[in-house]
């Protein structure tokens, strides 16, 4: 009795870790493009790539169901959902709402302690923008956001800014990368290391209300203020 009691101890302590882990990893593909929209992906399929079974696969896809980031689809597995152009700017437009405000309210609020780890961050995404690494560039980018974030004081805000971020997809992150722009792009990471460092929450904020229109712009493949091409097809 007692050594069945312990298998079930360990399988408990060892799944919430595969699950997160392939969460992770399935929610950066997604954002990333990786994985494509609109096409269906098996449980199965993915749990032979993923070198795991097919039941973490499936939890991981229900709680990216719950993220809008794809659309269960009976006896055949999870559809990556396509998002629009209008869904796009419906997002940002959130965003802007929320985060700069957030961060303004967070940048007296930072301990020094704090400043190192938050730099070290900043340098993950500067090294993944070098290398061409896009799903560890939105994985880092998310961890230097939300840390920021975190110290506004409001772990529901903190939330629903990090469900926004997951819904929105870079549809340019590759080309931006090809054109040798991303790492450009990285670096303001660290200049609004330098606003929060000094204390400047004006300027932090202004800053990131920057970062948030490139998903709208460079980082759609198009200028701030030109319709998307998807705009442009219907």
């Amino acid at each position: 009795m007692s050594g069945t009691d312990t298998r079930s101890l360990v399988r408990l302590s060892k799944q919430p870790s595969v699950r997160d882990t392939v969460t992770r990893a399935l929610r950066s593909a997604i954002i990333s493009g990786e994985m494509q929209p609109g096409r269906v992906y098996s449980a199965p399929s993915l749990g032979e790539e993923f070198g795991t079974s097919a039941t973490p696969i499936r939890e991981a896809m229900l709680d990216l169901v719950r993220e809008g980031l794809v659309v269960a689809m009976p006896n055949r597995g999870f559809r990556v959902t396509e998002v629009s152009s209008h869904d796009l700017a419906e997002v940002t437009e959130l965003r802007l709402f929320l985060e700069p405000p957030a961060v303004e309210k967070a940048t007296p609020l930072i301990p020094e302690s704090a400043f190192a780890e938050l730099r070290s961050k900043a340098d993950d995404i500067v090294a993944a923008a070098e290398r061409g690494d896009l799903v560890e560039y939105l994985s880092a980018d998310s961890d230097f956001h939300l840390a920021i974030l975190q110290y506004a004081g409001n772990a529901r805000l903190t939330q629903l800014i990090q469900s926004l971020r997951s819904q929105t997809r870079l549809f340019g992150l590759a080309e931006l990368y090809e054109r040798g722009h991303l790492t450009s792009s990285a670096k303001e990471h660290h200049t609004i290391m330098d606003a929060i460092e000094d204390r400047d929450a004006v300027r932090a904020r202004d800053l990131v209300v920057s970062h948030i229109e490139h998903v709208k712009g460079d980082w759609s493949g198009h200028t701030v203020g030109e319709p998307h091409p998807a705009e442009a097809n219907g």
